[in-house]
This record gives C-alpha cells, structure tokens and sequence, in this order.
C-alpha cells in the first residue's frame, strides 16, 4: 500500500519518464484508443504485450544513462465520466486502475534501474477546453476514487496531468491528501504561456499551495511546447516546478486538434530547449515528454541531462 514516504526524485537526481504514450500507440503501433484512452488496453493479452514493450523502451533509456525512471500507469482516462463513455462501470475502473499499476509492478521487478510507480491521472473532461469548471470540493468528490484506488495499490504517488483549471488541481491534491499519498499536478498552458483558463501559471501554483498547504509533491508543466513557456519562466517565481514533459511540435492545442498527421518535431532540439530551461528551475530533474514524442526525443532529452 502506498505511503507519504519520501520520493526518490526529490532527492535531486535525474529522472526520465515516458513520451507521448497515446499518440506513440497510435501513429506509430496502430493501435485503436477509443477517447484516447490506452487504459482499454489492459483487458486483453495483445494490449498487455503493447504496453510492456512501450515500457520496456524507456526503462532501456534509463539503464544506458543511469538514471532514475518515473513510469504513469496507462490510466489517464480511467475516470468516471470518460470510463461511462467506454461502458465501464465504477467497479470495473477501479479494477483496471489497479491492473495498471499491478503491470508497473511487474515491469520495475524486472527493471534493474530505480522505478517510481504513479497513478496516472487526467482532467474530467478535455486538457485543452475549460468547459464545467468544478470547485475544489467537487473535484475532490469527482476524483477521489481513482485517488483513493491508488492509494490502495504500490504506487509511488498520483500524477495528474494535463489540467487546465487551478480549481481542479486543488481538489485532486486535496483527495491525495486524504487517501495518504504523494501527488504530482501538471499544467498544460497555451501558446501565450498562461493556462487555458486564462490564468497566469505562476498564479495557477500558488493557488494550488494555498488551497492544500502547499500538499503536491512538486509542480509539472506538460502537453505543451517549451516556445509556450520559457518566457514565463524567465520571469521567475515558479521553482515548485521540477518536471516537463513538453509536447514535439511547437502547434498551439487548436492546430494539434486539427492536424491529420503526427508532428514528430527535431528531437535534438527539444533537448537543447529543456536544457536551457535548466537555470530557470533550479530544481528541474524529472524530464520526458508528452503528444508527437518517443523513445528518441527521451533518448536526447536524457543524454543532454545525464552529461
């Protein structure tokens, strides 16, 4: 079962995570997700395999650099309202929540590099679309129980990724402190740097603090380019954040929506940006990636902060 114990990131060292999982899944494998949602694929054994094999690249990554690894559990759909639209029931989510974590299990057994588990969390509806805006009270009631099915299993901590809206995010951070386990929250913004409810970021994080006794472990930013963003960080005030995971391609979110093709963008070059983002956070040490990256861009990503 879970527990507030320390995590391992926090000590400083570098940790990778994976890419863009769904789009990977499904420009690159094939695959169908139905509402993007790789969670499906846990229910048979050739979308087991898919999973293992997707893991098993970037725990490679880790090994060859030597550095720490923070793997999501496919889930990041795995909520009420997207599992209703799949034909899940609450008994049947709770179970796959569950069966996510059990295969990170499986996969740090075998992993040989230092693996933390997270219960991977998304917003209620779309990251890129403030629409029903909840309260922080019914945030907490409308994620506790994917929160508390985590806190029930080995994960490390909840990772929520994606979110738009500071409301949201406090109340995800306050069902993670009353199931007992550590949370990640993780922002997405748009083009102008500011979150898609229009907030500033830095705003959006201490609001968060506020609201939860500053309760996240530490603060993300991911699903968006670091063109988006680095102009807001140079301003300062934001070194709760100590993890990215930047989309590939520089497109705002409307032109991701409309696009046909993936953007893969230069994977080098991402690097390079990550790593000119390090003086701007001086706690910066969890480095992946989000929509149009792989194994290639973690590759890069992880070679410039390794060195």
């Amino acid at each position: 079962m879970a527990t507030s114990s320390p995590l391992p990131q926090l000590d400083g060292g570098t940790f990778i995570t994976d890419g863009g999982m769904e789009t990977t899944l499904i420009f690159r494998e094939g695959l169908e997700l139905p509402e993007f949602a790789a969670f499906v694929l846990l229910d048979d054994e050739d979308g087991l395999a898919s999973l293992r094999s997707y893991y098993a690249a970037y725990v490679a990554i880790a090994k060859r650099h030597g550095v720490g690894i923070v793997l999501d559990a496919p889930t990041w759909r795995a909520n009420p309202d997207w599992g209703e639209r799949l034909g899940y029931s609450a008994e049947a989510l709770a179970d796959v929540n569950r069966r996510g974590v059990a295969l990170l299990e499986e996969v740090r057994s075998a992993a040989g590099v230092d693996v933390v588990i997270s219960g991977c969390i998304g917003p209620r509806g779309d990251g890129y679309v403030v629409a029903d805006a909840m309260s922080p009270d019914e945030a907490q009631a409308y994620h506790s129980a994917q929160v508390s099915t985590f806190a029930g299993t080995s994960a490390d901590l909840v990772s929520a990724l994606t979110l738009n809206y500071a409301g949201e995010a406090t109340g995800i951070a306050r069902a993670a402190v009353a199931a007992g386990i550590p949370s990640v929250i993780s922002f997405t913004v748009e083009t102008d740097g500011r979150l898609p409810s229009g907030q500033e970021l830095r705003d959006a994080v201490a609001e968060v603090d506020e609201a939860t006794d500053a309760a996240p472990a530490y603060y993300m930013v991911n699903c968006a380019h670091p063109t988006h963003f680095e102009n807001v960080l140079a301003e300062g005030g934001l070194e709760r954040i100590r993890g990215l995971r930047a989309n590939a391609s520089s497109k705002s979110h409307a032109e991701l929506d409309e696009a046909e093709d993936l953007d893969q963008g230069d994977p080098d070059d991402l690097a390079a940006r990550y790593r000119a983002l390090k003086p701007l956070l001086p706690g910066l040490n969890v480095v992946g990636g989000c929509c149009g990256t792989d194994e290639r861009h973690i590759e890069s990503i992880c070679a410039a902060f390794a060195r």
